[in-house]
């Protein structure tokens, strides 16, 4: 694995050699790329006329890099020129010729920037367009001047830099979908959203405001289906869809977006048969059987239905009907029972010879007064005579003494 970076570590080493034998010198430029300083390009001549001349004439030779560089020099050394404008223009068209579109990605930037009247400014942003567009199908990123990683990252980057630059241009509402879209590849599901929302927001009449409005229904049910399996992310999904139905009933897309809201629907019967299977594998056959029955009324029908109905007679020959019953328990296994054998073992633990815990209270017993014995005192204070105890009625039997069980003597 290691064998092809060697070979172009050496590749590499062996250009910057050779480069640097050479008389004039090389330099890399972020906007530019590797460029030769002293060819021809880089010559300077002494009015913005005879540099426009000089660089079209490299172009007209084929020598594209050097014909770049040179209107480069004539906007730089002659910026307030006529000619500058044209200059900065055909400097990112021979950027993008040459596959360097980073590069002419940002010389379309400055254009549109320092000459925001130019009679070339909506073709410049439709060129920003078509570059961030290529990276945002998968075109790869140069390092180096080595190509390497698609970028959705960059391609997101782009796209807000046309809507910030050009918010009034034909291209912009593309530009605010497609930052979706680089958002949407890169997982950023709130931040696509938003993006969209955006679009239906500033550019409520451009045609690619109802494909935004319905790509906001299609990230939430994507989510909803990824997983989820959330009631308000399915709700949401489905007020989207809804929406876009409303305003957008000529749309093309419309009867996708029904078919979206059916799956929907069927999408909580599955969430519902998901919870069922789960407590059927956990062998919780009581609650999986709740669960299968919600199914069979929620989607009468339907395979889902006809999986629930088959499961729960399989369960009811391999356990019984009785133990599916929902109901509390009436056997020994009861919450009672298990309580009960809660409490004997904290008792049973407490009382082991090995036992380390803290010492465990006793409760004290009650202690029991006869109902007309009086009140123990324990001081002089109100002390009188202990009440006599009447004598009973007429046939009827004498009290008892409560310390022998005899009968009380007579007043």
């Amino acid at each position: 694995m290691t064998k092809p970076t060697h070979i172009l570590a050496v590749s590499l080493a062996a250009c910057l050699i050779s480069l640097s034998v050479a008389p004039a010198a090389v330099v890399y430029r972020s906007d530019e790329g590797w460029t030769v300083e002293g060819d021809e390009g880089s010559v300077v001549e002494k009015t913005a006329v005879d540099q426009m001349k000089h660089a079209e004439k490299l172009e007209a030779e084929g020598k594209t890099a050097a014909a770049a560089k040179a209107y480069q020099g004539l906007v730089k050394h002659f910026g307030l020129s006529l000619l500058a404008p044209k200059a900065q223009l055909k400097t990112a068209q021979l950027q993008e010729k040459t596959g360097q579109y980073e590069a002419a990605y940002g010389s379309y930037d400055k254009y549109i920037t320092k000459y925001p009247k130019g009679e070339d400014f909506e073709s410049a942003v439709e060129s920003m367009f078509k570059i961030a567009k290529l990276f945002l199908e998968g075109a790869k990123r140069r390092l180096l001047g080595v190509p390497v990683a698609p970028s959705m990252q960059k391609a997101q980057e782009m796209f807000e830099g046309i809507v910030k630059r050009a918010p009034v241009s034909k291209w912009a509402p593309l530009a605010q979908f497609n930052a979706g879209q680089a958002m949407e590849k890169q997982g950023k599901t709130v931040e696509a959203i938003a993006a969209y929302q955006q679009v239906v927001a500033k550019y409520p009449t451009d045609p690619v405001a109802d494909n935004a409005l319905y790509q906001i229904g299609y990230v939430r049910l994507k989510e909803y289906r990824d997983g989820s399996y959330d009631r308000n992310d399915a709700q949401k999904a489905r007020e989207s869809f809804e929406e876009f139905i409303n305003r957008y009933p000529e749309s093309e897309k419309v009867p996708q977006a029904r078919e979206n809201i059916k799956s929907l629907e069927g999408g909580q019967t599955k969430n519902v048969l998901e919870v069922a299977k789960f407590y059927d594998k956990s062998k919780q056959y009581k609650a999986a059987v709740i669960y299968y029955n919600d199914v069979i009324k929620a989607e009468p029908g339907t395979p889902a239905s006809d999986y629930a109905k088959l499961r729960i007679e399989q369960l009811k020959a391999q356990v019984g009907e009785d133990a599916l019953q929902a109901g509390p328990e009436k056997t020994e296994n009861g919450s009672r029972a298990q309580a009960h054998r809660k409490m004997q073992a904290k008792v049973d633990t407490a009382s082991r010879p090995d036992f380390v815990g803290p010492p465990v209270t006793m409760p004290e017993a009650p202690v029991e007064t006869a109902p007309n014995k009086p009140k123990l005192r324990t001081g002089g204070e109100g002390l009188g005579p202990v009440p006599a105890v009447e004598p009973p009625l007429p046939g009827q039997p004498a009290p008892l003494k409560p310390d022998t069980g005899l009968p009380l003597p007579p007043p």
